[in-house]
């Protein structure tokens, strides 16, 4: 375990880095619809072919809150909601296709929420054959989506396996009862074991558990239950997430235990710790950040491979150069560009209906941007990074301004670096959120980042 005096020192707010410059950074004012459409239409051009694009579609609703959520969604039971938002995510799809000079080919298609089960199968099949009436799969895909484990039925599962879907990702978060009071989230785990027994009968080759450390009320035994019982299902692969406390930004859906309820900074770490080893007893390996897999798994084999890949969706086995974001507040990335759709579900379908892309900000990267996005997504996914000197000369940072932030890195016993790269060591792995902080240019020019960011620990 790392020892407290670290945990306390490295404890600050910091960015997960599913994005860089990360949101807050973003230069909104010299963002615009038309150089968005502009450089997604130079990547498409560059990478259909060869590479194919990515699609995410955010799905909003959930039937419940779960108070520990930081997701864009609506709670509801109308499920009359289900067709007009469908139209929309199909409605954009078509503009985007307007945009595109030829048919795109589809990697990487992820559904996420919100609650993307929320949505009845057949509606589901309609969504999906819209995209498909104006799209093909690439020669090798990866298509996944989020089940919540007490409404997804065999059929949710069927209709999207018949689609090319072979990985789920089922929420589990923590098993103790009193955990999940806390949190609004009341799921036995024979729901969870009834999903997982379904998907791996119908055929999805990668199944995965997300769980959370951190939560209100959480102790070591209540995460040693967890991992234990996971450990009967046996998932390909498993997200170890660290919840982020930010109420200031989610408002009251973060509000429902008092802040006296959550493990300090020592205790989450612990958590983590127990977690972990736990798994990796039980022939996980961990994956970049917040992230394990059995070896079999797609995952663990990219990790091996060098083609791991990060961005909005999280870790990917699949790197594109176009991820289109459709659906209320999702956001796309065409490496030299980001821009994310407008947060308020009656704001974003009514843009739609319009024929307007409903873009609410974006960034365009610079060259800057670029270089350190490349040593910070290196970090993410390989845990090290490698620069030539001279490229130092033509960004405003020294290199021997970051020499005193990597030589105090590597004092603490977190890395090892020279003049042409690091790389962390095992020990600062649980620290890795804060070493991609030394690069992160737009962070380091910042007055403050007390209110944007969880904590790194």
């Amino acid at each position: 375990m790392a020892p407290a005096s670290l945990i306390e020192k490295y404890n600050v707010p910091g960015p997960r880095y599913t994005s860089y410059p990360t949101v807050p950074f973003w230069d909104t004012n010299a963002f615009t619809t038309a150089s968005w459409q502009e450089r997604l239409q130079t990547a498409f051009r560059a990478s259909n072919a060869s590479q194919g694009i990515s699609l995410y579609l955010h799905l909003p609703y959930c039937e419940s809150l779960c108070t520990f959520c930081g997701c864009n969604k609506r709670i509801t039971r109308n499920h009359s909601v289900e067709e007009p938002y469908i139209d929309a995510l199909l409605g954009e799809w078509k503009l985007y296709r307007a945009l595109l000079p030829e048919r795109p080919r589809i990697a990487e298609l992820h559904l996420g929420g919100g609650t993307p089960s929320f949505f009845k199968p057949e509606n589901l099949r309609r969504l999906l054959e819209g995209i498909f009436a104006e799209a093909d799969p690439a020669d090798e895909t990866e298509y996944g989506w989020e089940g919540h484990p007490n409404n997804t039925t065999r059929e949710h599962l069927q209709t999207l396996y018949d689609f090319g879907f072979r990985r789920v990702s089922f929420g589990v978060q923590d098993y103790d009862p009193v955990v999940q009071k806390a949190i609004h989230r009341l799921q036995p785990f024979e729901n969870v074991r009834r999903v997982t027994e379904w998907a791996r009968a119908i055929g999805y080759t990668s199944i995965s558990h997300d769980l959370v450390f951190g939560l209100p009320f959480q102790q070591p035994e209540s995460i040693e239950n967890t991992i234990e019982q996971t450990r009967l299902l046996r998932p390909d692969r498993i997200a170890f997430y660290s919840y982020a406390h930010v109420p200031w930004i989610k408002g009251n859906g973060q509000r429902g235990f008092r802040e006296e309820d959550l493990p300090s900074g020592e205790e989450k770490r612990k958590l983590y710790e127990t977690g972990r080893a736990l798994l990796e007893t039980a022939g996980y390996v961990e994956i970049g950040m917040d992230h394990f897999a059995l070896p079999h798994d797609a995952l663990y084999k990219a990790l091996e491979t060098g083609s791991l890949h990060r961005n909005f969706m999280g870790y990917t086995t699949t790197r594109t150069n176009v991820l289109l974001g459709l659906g209320v507040s999702a956001i796309g990335d065409v490496w030299t560009a980001f821009a994310q759709n407008e947060k308020d579900i009656d704001v974003y379908m009514d843009r739609v209906r319009n024929g307007e892309l409903p873009l609410l900000r974006g960034h365009l990267l610079n060259r800057e941007d670029l270089y350190f996005r490349k040593h910070i997504l290196n970090l993410m996914c390989r845990f090290e990074t490698r620069w030539h000197r001279d490229d130092w000369k033509h960004h405003e940072i020294e290199l021997n301004d970051l020499a005193l932030k990597l030589n105090e890195f590597e004092h603490d016993g977190l890395l090892d670096w020279d003049l042409k790269g690091l790389r962390v060591r095992p020990e600062g792995r649980p620290f890795l959120r804060n070493i991609c902080m030394a690069f992160d240019q737009h962070l380091l020019r910042s007055q403050s980042r007390e209110r944007l960011f969880s904590q790194t620990i």
